[in-house]
Order: structure tokens, then sequence, then C-alpha cells
């Protein structure tokens, strides 16, 4: 198998068949072997009915996997990485749609097999209406975490208007789309299942270079996330809580809190 995709849904009736049909359209033309993993965590809405259908259409290609409660992002994209026997593994989340005329997962591909320290490869993210968004970031301390809560809308202005597409490596990158070698899981492990929703991105970044592997940024290939941002501002909602508890958890594991560690 040459690649398996894993997307997590959770009342995504908006989002999934959008990008399942963008997902399979760009496999297809790539791509001789593949599969997709569809996770669902309990929805409510009409997800599992428009997964059951994509899986009835394509058998042999998506194979759902339905939980009956919300489970967080760890849990159940690890029960897919197990399950998953490409030599690649790609992480995305439902609200990605991948354009139809760009060779996106060739050219990200390129980048990844460029050296055997390279371990991940991630692409530039703009939102529906196409605006820049901030997916990759320094490894962040208490300041710039809260920095980040406020003044994220300017940050991407300022940073949007960059017009630097050369590839570069990152410290960290947002799990909305990841593209992965599938040695790098087995020598790495799997997601930290302590951390619920976020920020086992973060988490798993800092382990990849900790792992001796790298991370590169190719901001020329361009996929469009429409995010949902349900933890993204100052909310004092259930993923806000979520958030929080596991950003003091990720800052207790790997012991720091104002000096952020360097690999770059």
């Amino acid at each position: 198998m040459q690649i398996s995709a894993i997307i997590l849904t959770w009342n995504s009736q908006h989002h999934i068949q959008k990008c399942l049909t963008s997902l399979l359209a760009s496999l297809g033309s790539e791509f001789k072997s593949y599969e997709i993993f569809v996770i669902d965590n309990g929805s409510e809405d009409e997800s599992k009915r428009i997964i059951e259908e994509f899986a009835g259409i394509h058998p042999k290609v998506i194979k759902p996997l339905f939980l009956d409660t919300n489970k967080g992002t760890t849990y159940s994209r690890n029960l897919a990485i197990k399950q998953a026997t490409g030599d690649f593994i790609a992480i995305l989340d439902s609200d990605v749609v991948i354009p139809g005329n760009k060779r996106i997962f060739g050219n990200l591909l390129d980048s990844l097999n460029d050296s055997s320290q390279v371990g991940m490869v991630v692409p530039r993210l703009v939102y529906g209406n196409g605006d820049f968004q901030k997916s990759t970031d320094d490894f962040p301390t208490l300041f710039s975490k809260f920095r980040r809560y406020f003044l994220l809308k300017t940050i991407e202005q300022d940073e949007g208007r960059s017009t630097d597409f050369d590839n570069r490596l990152v410290d960290y990158a947002i799990s909305a789309f990841w593209l992965l070698k599938k040695e790098l899981i087995t020598n790495i492990g799997l997601l930290d299942e302590k951390i619920f929703y976020a920020p086992e991105d973060v988490d798993y970044c800092l382990r990849i270079w900790k792992g001796g592997y790298k991370i590169i940024y190719v901001p020329s290939c361009e996929v469009v996330h429409d995010a949902q941002e349900i933890s993204r501002g100052f909310r004092l909602n259930k993923a806000f809580r979520a958030h929080l508890k596991g950003l003091f958890y990720y800052f207790f594991k790997h012991r720091y809190w104002c000096n952020k560690p360097r690999f770059l």
C-alpha cells in the first residue's frame, strides 16, 4: 500500500462530503494503491450516513470506524494508525479540501523523500475565502500561547503578506494536514492519548524533533482548511477547557514553560 489517509469526523456533515470527494480525486490521480480511514467520533448529525454512502460506493478504499462517543483526537486517530498499511500516512481534518488541479500529494512526497531525516511535511493552509491560515509556528511558551489566543487574526494578516514560498523547517504544524513516513510512527510511537483534544499536534511534533527527524513546511502546496475553530479565541467552552488542560499537561511533560526547545 502506498498511502493511508486518516480523517477524523465529529458532527462534520457540512464538510466531510467535500473532503472525501477531493481526497478520492487527488489520491486516485496520483497513486495505484491507497486507503482512507474515516473515524467518526459519535456524531449526532448526518456524518455517519454520508460516510456509509461513500463506503458503499468505494468499499475497497474507504474504511469507516464508528465510535459511540467522542473519544477525542488522539485515541481515535490511533485506532486508524494501528490499522494503516501504507508506507506513508496522511492525517487530515474533515474540513480540508484538496484543490483538484494540483499535484499536492506528489509534491509533498518529493519533499518528504528528500532526506532520511525528514519525517513529516505539511502544506500551506488557507481559509475557505482564500485568506492565509497560520498552521505552523515555533514551539509555544506560556506567553506565546496566550498571545496567539488573543491576536491570531492579526498574526495571520501579517504573515499572510509574505511572498516567500520556499520550503523551510518548522517547529510544529497543526494536524489539519500532515504527511508522515510510516517508519517515523514506528520509531516515535502513537499520539499521546493522555491529551484528549489539543495540543496533541505540538506534542507529537516535539517528539519528532527529539527523535532525530525534521518537519518541513511546503508553502507552494496549498489546500483549503475551512477551520471550524472550536477552540480558537477566548471561549470558555468545553473545547477551550480541554485545550487548556492539554496545554498544561504538555508543559509539565516536556519540562519547560518559558524557554522553548530549540532544534532549528
